[in-house]
């Protein structure tokens, strides 16, 4: 048996069988690239689902952290530390919110985003007992307050009962959502681009719509932006290209390109009147390392000017994925915003991901019918030309 055979083999017998994995071990990364334990280069267009909008081995990057690590990893929220109110104050400029709660994950930010709309609503009504409207087939995570704002059913049947008082509503159809309007709802929660539901963006009408709706009837709109935000549709998050600003917003992923670090934010009135100290926390949230973490990327970011040059690429990867289309019948449409990018296929997603992994291409999937094209934003045009390569042997291959 080889050492990668003994690798996975190893895995499987320690690891809870959550995930079906695909048969690779990846050692190291450069750039864009990812390097297995054999030695085999793969280009990155998954950055391990949105989170490595640096890469891999970003100088500025990893030195910040080797100096955090040699200081300091963790007090707790017990005390302050100069990292994370640094990247709090940088997040919250570039966002336009006005607090932050730093979390360990997306999930985490999703439940402190309903739990500080309750709290709004309990302080402004002065009782319990109100309700969210989500979206179907929309995604916001595994935890059991996550899952039940979740809008698939495979996801939510097998761990009921979830928490009540979650009505879904039709994502981009503005007037499900005003029906599924009630007396006691406080929150309206959607990804500004669904992801795992199939890479739809919101579109402008509907966005509007909703934060009208919102505005009308003090219904607080709760944006998950965990894998559209930090630059991924060429704006730092995915709503401000619409003009729409939310009332509480959901971060992670490429947050700390890496790093386990979410957030949530809110502006002042939502912050004013919601959570206070005894309603919510976190024992690892926050700490100085992942401080350092967020406030290195968005300095990064700033100083490359990161998000002219996705827009820029965006051009070009667009242009050569419409060219797929018209060439593939088993590729029906391109949808996205951004370098979050997806390509309806006839062809089971899952086995088109892994001929491509056979071909050194690193793509996923999203919903059952969508390729996601979730690349590292430092791509260039030289590496969607080598996309686009591997994608036609890998169709070449599969379509046989």
């Amino acid at each position: 048996m080889s050492d990668k055979m003994k690798s996975m083999q190893q895995a499987e017998d320690v690891l809870l069988h959550t995930y079906n994995r695909f048969p690779v071990v990846f050692d190291h990364g450069k750039g864009v690239y990812l390097y297995d334990t054999e030695g085999k280069e793969y280009l990155d267009f998954a950055a391990g689902i949105a989170v490595c909008s640096l890469g891999y081995g970003n100088e500025t990057y990893t030195e910040s952290l080797k100096n955090q690590v040699d200081k300091l990893l963790h007090t707790s929220n017990l005390y302050y530390n100069e990292p994370t109110t640094q990247a709090a104050e940088k997040l919250l400029k570039v966002s336009g919110m006005d607090r932050v709660f730093f979390t360990n994950s997306g999930t985490e930010a999703i439940e402190g985003a309903m739990k500080a709309a309750k709290k709004y609503a309990y302080t402004r009504d002065g009782h319990a007992g109100h309700e969210i409207i989500a979206m179907n087939h929309s995604f916001h995570g595994r935890s059991m307050g996550a899952l039940s704002v979740t809008g698939t059913e495979k996801y939510r049947t097998p761990f009921g009962p979830l928490i009540p008082g979650v009505t879904f509503a039709e994502f981009n159809d503005l007037e499900s959502v005003k029906k599924a309007v009630k007396e006691n709802t406080c929150a309206i929660l959607l990804e500004t681009v669904q992801g795992e539901g199939g890479i739809y963006p919101a579109t402008k009408e509907f966005l509007e719509g909703v934060r009208a709706l919102c505005d009308e009837k003090d219904i607080l709109l709760i944006l998950d932006e965990i894998q559209c935000g930090m630059g991924r549709t060429g704006e730092m998050f995915a709503f401000q290209s619409y003009g729409v600003k939310p009332d509480i917003l959901t971060s992670a992923k490429a947050l700390g390109c890496g790093v386990p670090v979410g957030a949530f934010l809110m502006t002042e009135k939502v912050a004013e009147k919601s959570l206070v100290p005894g309603d919510h926390g976190t024992t690892y949230g926050g700490n100085p390392f992942v401080g350092a973490a967020v406030s290195t990327v968005l300095d990064i970011y700033e100083e490359t000017n990161l998000l002219s040059h996705v827009k820029e690429i965006t051009k070009y990867l667009e242009e050569q994925l419409d060219e797929i289309v018209k060439t593939y019948d088993f590729i029906t449409a391109r949808r996205g915003m951004g370098l979050m990018q997806g390509l309806v296929s006839t062809i089971k997603p899952v086995d088109i991901c892994a001929k491509a992994l056979e071909n050194g291409l690193v793509i996923i999937s999203a919903g059952s019918d969508v390729l996601r094209l979730v690349p590292p934003l430092i791509i260039e045009k030289n590496h969607v030309d080598e996309m686009i390569c591997k994608l036609k042997q890998t169709f070449s291959e599969i379509n046989l």
